[in-house]
Formats: structure tokens, sequence, C-alpha cells
């Protein structure tokens, strides 16, 4: 049993104690047990009772609760609470912005039972004249239920990459002479995916769909599939699945013409042609045959988007995109010193190990205290720690960091002393996230006109298929971050990619570069820089306006310049 699945059940008992009025402390040891072990490098499925009793913080009660998830795969508690509970209840419980406590009083004062139920009890106005509700929270849960109805059986890219990885293997297990790869938007790789979108060159479309129906693992939606097309579900995921068909010959022209978007084929490139007119004139052996035919450098299939591509194209300045060989040092993480898995050599040692110059660590200020953030004595604590291991691991250095929590008026969270004694600051929002757009912009513009920020994190602070971003008006933020000379993150956590991509485009026209940062919470995490990189090249981002492309001696001089010209102005 891995720690995920444990976790996830202890997180799911915890909830369900509150909802059933369980005993407060206990309840608290579980919501502790939770954040503590999710910070641990213990298997947790390897350990026995004995073992587990002796972790600290979590007591015998919860040491056998995991025994049991271990040897049985769930505990008779939990069973017992999912026992006593709607189905449709516990699936609430998972919606953003209403906690254990307010289901409750909906499911027994109203008698709802499921978010259809819910919703239509909200759309009529019953939840507000509960007690405790009123109108604010009855619209954040008519917004909760409809975003998630929204992206109901969506993916994020990394899920859907790997998954396409899984079900490609199978198909050519299945039929081993096809041609068989990604398309759509998959292929143009968009922060969230809606289907499995695959084009299969073949010469027997039949052959291929009897071996589907016999394949355990696929199954078709026969009245959405057609003559060339296989729609259908993949495993009990119900995760949609399309399958087009064509001619082995016809490979790259059907592939091309399923990968970019309506607007891409559709813009006039040559002659009053498009691409779509280009490619059904004659048979091509690849995709740059098709563009050099339009009289264009081929454009990469993420930058099919019909933004300012074909217009770049035509005038011959396509952007040579930022690779991951060009960046040089990893930005914004966290270790133990806040809600990071890893201690802070761990995560430096790594960082070297993967081959990068430098790492900035940015642990959580001290608003965060929901995430241990640091006080100024830590804050001491850990540059000393920094100083040491940088003498043990130089040329590899560690930059002094810190994600700023900006209070509702802007403000960063430290005075000027303490931000004084970091080399950068990434300044974040993280609470109060419901303000309307004219707030949001204007408590970004500040901490923007703070000369200690360094960079803009996250700037909506938006997590995907799970919460939207603040509201903001990207221009303005983007336009004050160029007249201030502050970096904007794109920060590459999959459930992130925030700044998104759509206005890379429009940070580069003014001058704003950008940082590729994975917002690491333990070493594994900087594997995320490979999404934010997808994002910023979507965007038309070149190696020049990467932040991190910085080499560790550039970036430091960056960071003693720009505080100097601080004290200087100061």
């Amino acid at each position: 049993m891995d720690n995920k699945t444990i976790l996830k059940q202890l997180k799911l008992q915890a909830a369900l104690m509150e909802l059933h009025d369980e005993n407060s402390f206990k309840i608290r040891g579980y919501q502790n047990a939770v954040f503590n072990l999710d910070k641990t490098d213990i298997e947790l499925g390897n350990l026995s009772l004995a073992e587990l009793e002796k972790i600290d913080g979590i007591g015998k009660s919860i040491a056998a609760n995991i025994n049991e998830i271990n040897q049985r795969g769930v505990s008779t508690a939990l069973e017992e609470y999912l026992k006593n509970t709607p189905e449709g209840i516990v699936e609430l419980l998972d919606m953003k912005g209403i906690g254990p406590k307010k289901i409750k009083v909906l499911w027994k004062e109203l008698g709802i039972e499921s978010g259809h139920e819910l919703k239509e009890a909200a759309n009529s106005g019953l939840v507000a004249k509960l007690k405790g509700f009123g109108e604010k929270t009855q619209q954040t849960i008519i917004n909760a239920l409809e975003f998630k109805e929204a992206n109901a059986n969506k993916l994020h890219y990394a899920e859907a990459e790997k998954l396409a990885e899984i079900v490609i293997a199978e198909i050519l297990e299945i039929a081993p002479d096809i041609k068989i790869e990604v398309t759509g938007a998959l292929r143009r790789k968009m922060e969230i995916i809606e289907v499995i979108d695959l084009i299969v060159g073949t010469d027997d479309i039949e052959i291929i769909e009897d071996a589907l129906d016999d394949a355990e693992n696929f199954e078709q939606v026969i009245e959405e599939s057609g003559p060339i097309t296989w729609r259908g579900n993949y495993k009990a995921l119900r995760i949609p699945i399309q399958l087009s068909f064509c001619e082995k010959e016809d490979f790259v022209k059907e592939q091309f013409l399923r990968t970019g978007s309506n607007l891409h084929l559709s813009l006039e490139v040559k002659d009053k042609l498009t691409l779509k007119d280009i490619v059904r004139q004659q048979n091509f052996t690849s995709e740059k045959e098709i563009y050099a035919a339009a009289g264009l450098g081929e454009i990469v299939p993420e930058m099919r988007e019909g933004t300012f591509e074909i217009e770049a194209a035509k005038n011959g300045n396509l952007p040579e995109l930022v690779e991951m060989k060009d960046l040089k040092g990893i930005l914004h993480n966290h270790s133990t010193y806040s809600d990071g898995k890893h201690s802070l050599e761990q995560m430096a040692q790594h960082c070297k190990d993967l081959g990068y110059e430098y790492l900035g660590i940015c642990d959580h200020s001290k608003s965060a205290f929901y995430a241990n953030g640091l006080k100024e004595d830590r804050v001491i604590q850990q540059h000393e720690e920094i100083d040491r291991l940088n003498e043990k691991l130089a040329p590899f250095k560690i930059f002094k960091g810190i994600e700023s929590d900006i209070l509702y008026d802007g403000q960063l969270d430290y005075n000027d002393d303490v931000l004084a004694s970091f080399d950068f600051i990434v300044a974040s929002v993280h609470s109060i996230l419901n303000m309307n757009i004219e707030k949001a912009t204007q408590r970004l513009l500040t901490a923007i006109e703070n000369p200690y920020t360094t960079i803009l994190g996250h700037p909506t602070g938006r997590l995907l298929l799970r919460r939207e971003g603040y509201p903001i008006d990207h221009k303005m933020v983007i336009d004050h971050c160029a007249k201030h000379n502050v970096v904007i993150e794109i920060n590459a956590n999959p459930w992130r990619l925030d700044l998104d991509w759509r206005w890379v485009h429009y940070a580069l026209e003014q001058g704003v570069k950008l940082a590729i940062n994975p917002d690491a919470h333990e070493m594994d995490g900087y594997q995320h820089m490979y999404y934010g990189l997808l994002a910023g090249r979507k965007g038309g981002l070149t190696a020049n306006m990467t932040f991190n492309v910085l080499n560790v001696e550039e970036i430091g001089k960056y960071f003693a310049e720009r505080k100097q010209k601080i004290t200087v102005n100061g």
C-alpha cells in the first residue's frame, strides 16, 4: 500500500468524523497525522504495527488504523463511516469552499444527499435561508458545483500524457502493425485534456475494432462512434478515448489536420489559401513540408493555436523556443522549514544531482501559519544553514529566497530589514481570494511596486480542475511588472501552470522575463519543470526571456545589483 492511498483514506476519515460530530481532539489528531505523514519519506505500507506506533505524532489508534489499511486495503472505521454516509455526501466533501459541518447541515436540515440536489436547493434559494449560510455562501456553492460539473472527466496534461502512453502501448500489443500517435489538444500540450485523442494509421480498421471489442480495458460507446472513428472509455476510470483511423499513406496529413486548432488551420497563409486548403492538395511526407508549401517555417505542435504564430511565421520571426537544457537553476522551492517534505540539504543535493547550478529556496513567510511559515528568528536560522551548505556544496549555490505573502492591501508580510536579508523575493497571494477584479488587481500592483519584489508568484492562484483563479487585469499586472522590472513566474506545478500560457506572448512583447518555477515541496517536484516549460513554449517563450536560463554567476550578480539599487534609491 502506497503512502498516497493511506493518507487519502486518513484524510477522508477525518472529514467523515467531523461530519458525524466526533470528538474534536480526535479529529485534530487525524488532521495533524495527515499533515505530518505527508512530509515523510517513510514507506508506511512496509511497517509493522509496532514500527508505526513509534512514529512521532500519530498515536496508537492511528497506527492501528494504518496497519489495518495495510492488511485489508481499508480500515473498519472508515468502512463504518462510509456505511452511515450517503455516497453523494461523501462526494460533496471534496467540494471547495464548504466544509463538513456545513455539509452536515445541508444533509440533515434539507435532506440533500447529492450534488444535483444541492444545486437545485441553492438555485431555489433554500440554502441561503439556513442559519450560518446566507446569499454569499449559497453563491459560492453554486459556483463550486458548476465548476465541478464543467470539469468532470477532464485531466491535467501531466496525467493525460502518461495515460496516453499506456493506452498506445496496449493498442500496439493488440495491433503491432499500426502507426499510432497523439493528436488534438493533447499533442498541442493544452493544460486541460478532455479526451485522449489518437490518430491511427492502418490498412484494416475492422481488425483493430474487433480487437478493441475483445480487450478488457476498452469500452466502446457505439452511438458516438463512426465509420472511421472509435469513441469510448478506458478502464473503470471513464476517461474518454478517441481513435481516428486513416490509411497509412495519409497519416501525416490527417495528424496535421487533427492537431492544429481550427483557427490555426483556417487563417489565410498564401494566395488566399489556408493551411487546411494546402494540406488537402497533395500528400506530404512531413509536417515541415506542409509549412514549406505554405511559405512558412515549421510551427511546433504546441504553438498551433491561431494566436500569433502564423503572423510570426509569415514575417520570419518564429521564436527559437526555450528547451530544458537551457535552464540552469530552479527557483521557488520549499523545504521542511515550512511545509516541504524534504530538508533543505536534501532539496539542494537533489537539485545539484539533477545537473542544475543553483537552487532558490522560498519557504513560506510568517503570515502562512497554516504552512509553518518562517518567523524572523527562523529566517536567521535558515540563512545560517544555507551559508554552511553553500560551503559544502560549492560551486553549487543555494540562494536565500522567501515566498512572501501578499497581504490584503498588497503589502508584503515582513519589514524592509528582513526583506533585505534575502537574495530575492517571490511575492504571492494565498489568502482572501474572493476580491473583485479591481481590488485583486490593485493588490498585485501594490506588491509589484515593492522594491524588494523580485518575482510575482502564480499570479492568479488557480488550481486547475479544482479552483478558478482570482480575477485580475492581466494587462495591467504585466505592464506594471515591466515598469518595475519584476519577473513573472510560470508556476510549473501541473495543477497551476500560472501565468497562463495565453498571456506569455503579451508579457514577452512588454519585455517582461518569465521564471519557470516548480514550486516544489519535495524532491520529485523538480520534475514539474517540464510542464512549466511546455506552458512557456506554447506562448512563444525563448531562452533569452527566461529568467532562470541565467547561470549561477549571472543570476547572483542580478540579485546583488538589484538589492544595491534598492539601497541607493532608499
